[in-house]
């Protein structure tokens, strides 16, 4: 019984299809894009080492038809705001978010909202806001892959898997030397499970 769904989003242009990393797509549907190599379906054991990785963003960068950018501090804020206004209006429970330079996590109880509603509801809403304060044209994409809810979805189907998503999310945080985030719509968890709920 899925209790809550840890979504995963990236930003435009980054961990494209053919990926060194691996990635979880099955095709590659830009000729452009297919210029920098094959698909990788799938993370791979053993990753490859940073100047390869970007090596391969920087011939990207050249190949994309918009900027490849990066979510700086105030960028972040922005989208957290955007977050926010989703987690109010829609009356989401969010149990951790972490926005990344490059890629959102982020974990929401279970909801009358499909996952994939979710995801679209917060891209959408979050590009608004950066639109409106002018950190992004208009003709620019935020989010990467095709539009709506291009991202990722994990279902978690017990608290211990809410719990453990929760470290990873806090965690990916530490490798790119950013401080822990505090978000207004984060709530704490308290160990809520449906199907202890249900009885």
């Amino acid at each position: 019984m899925v209790i809550a769904y840890h979504l995963i989003f990236t930003a435009y242009g980054w961990w494209l299809p053919n990926d060194p990393r691996g990635s979880r797509s099955r095709e590659i549907r830009s000729d452009i894009i297919a210029e920098l190599g094959e698909l990788h379906h799938g993370r791979k054991r053993i990753q490859p080492p940073g100047p390869e990785i970007r090596a391969f963003y920087e011939q990207a960068r050249r190949l994309l038809k918009h900027e490849l950018r990066t979510f700086d501090e105030s960028t972040r804020a922005i989208i957290a705001c955007g977050f926010a206004q989703v987690i109010r209006d829609r009356q989401y429970t969010c149990y951790a978010c972490a926005i990344m330079p490059d890629h959102v996590h982020i974990l929401i109880r279970k909801h009358r909202d499909k996952a994939e509603h979710m995801i679209a509801n917060l891209q959408e809403t979050s590009r608004a806001h950066l639109i409106e304060q002018n950190v992004y044209p208009s003709d620019h994409p935020v989010w990467g892959g095709s539009v709506p809810a291009a991202g990722w979805k994990v279902f978690l189907n017990t608290a211990d898997d809410i719990e453990r998503t929760i470290r990873h999310i806090e965690r990916n945080l530490i490798p790119y030397g950013l401080p822990a985030q505090s978000h207004d719509f984060v709530t704490v968890y308290d160990g809520w499970d449906l199907s202890r709920a249900a009885r």
